[in-house]
């Protein structure tokens, strides 16, 4: 069994409430779970959020799409992740969060081939040398791992950043990372700024209604159609 947890809350700094802001007429989040849903390596979708009312909107969101919910720690994200796993036991977890609305299914499926080949405990498309665009990020897991790095945490890193000791104690788990032949490590395509909401509406109301199901090569081929997108925020977006 493999279970993605979306992880989701309304109470960012830079951008509140982005991952309820609309892109072509739905949430973002919604957008993002309808990308997310193409992956055929996902057994269970579950969306992770927190007890404070102020996200009652993500709760009550995921619930009409048809998602399980679970809800914990606002400041603990790793206790919230534990908590979704013994609601909902895997062997292997997927960690995604809700401020990626172009997620690409095709990624994340190769992401998740590539660790379980490895056989490994801990795997990822964001190595130290990224070559994907920030926003496709996927981190793969054995449950045992994350259980383990729960259990050992200590630090306010460990358990807002969830992986945190993952990634950082290659010594305690084994780990494996998946690359591209493109350098697309520096392009940005996750919301987290004003600017960031503004590319990706373009890009939806652009491709969207032809294709709810575009691609990341049709985002490529956009924005590089759109000299005005190409660095938006002082950001590469191609």
């Amino acid at each position: 069994m493999i279970l993605a947890i979306l992880q989701a809350r309304t109470t960012s700094t830079r951008l509140p409430g982005k991952v309820l802001l609309p892109l072509a007429g739905a949430p973002s989040m919604q957008r993002q779970v309808e990308r997310i849903r193409r992956a055929r390596r996902i057994d269970r979708l579950v969306v992770a959020t927190s007890t404070d009312p102020s996200d009652d909107p993500v709760a009550e969101l995921g619930a009409g799409l048809g998602l399980h919910v679970h809800r914990g720690s606002l400041a603990d994200v790793q206790q919230r992740f534990i908590g979704a796993l013994d609601a909902f036991p895997a062997e292997h977890v997927v960690r995604l969060t809700a401020d990626c609305p172009l997620a690409d299914p095709e990624v994340i499926d190769a992401t998740i081939a590539h660790v379980l080949a490895a056989n490994v405990d801990y795997g990822s498309n964001t190595p130290p040398h990224r070559t994907f665009p920030k926003g496709l990020d996927v981190e793969v897991m054995t449950a045992a791992a994350l259980r383990d790095a729960a259990a050992r945490a200590t630090t306010e890193d460990e358990r807002q950043h969830v992986t945190w000791a993952l990634h950082q104690r290659p010594d305690l788990y084994r780990q494996a990372f998946f690359s591209q032949a493109a350098e697309e490590g520096e392009v940005r395509w996750t919301v987290d700024r004003p600017d960031d909401y503004q590319f990706m509406m373009a890009v939806y109301d652009a491709l969207h209604p032809a294709d709810p199901a575009f691609t990341s090569d049709d985002v490529r081929a956009f924005v590089r159609s759109r000299p005005d997108l190409a660095h938006l925020g002082g950001d590469r977006r191609v």
